[in-house]
């Protein structure tokens, strides 16, 4: 998938675990869990906001677009 969650590197620079993250946005553990392993279909900018105000960082910090290298010769 060409969109990368980079949640738990902003997690570690600022030194905050998961569940604490939730807990201070509003969202479920689960559905944060879902989030930064790139299987979440969507997430709302209030969400995306609310991570962003906590971890003090910019969506470009946990969301990254990576071209995928087609394999054909």
């Amino acid at each position: 998938m060409p969109i990368i969650i980079n949640l738990d590197v902003m997690l570690a620079k600022r030194k905050m675990r998961s569940n604490e993250l939730a807990e201070r946005v509003g969202i479920t553990t689960a559905n944060l869990s879902i989030l930064k392993t790139g299987k979440a279909k969507a997430i709302r900018f209030s969400t995306l906001e609310a991570i962003c105000r906590e971890l003090d960082c910019q969506p470009g910090d946990i969301i990254e677009f990576v071209e995928e290298v087609s394999d054909t010769v």
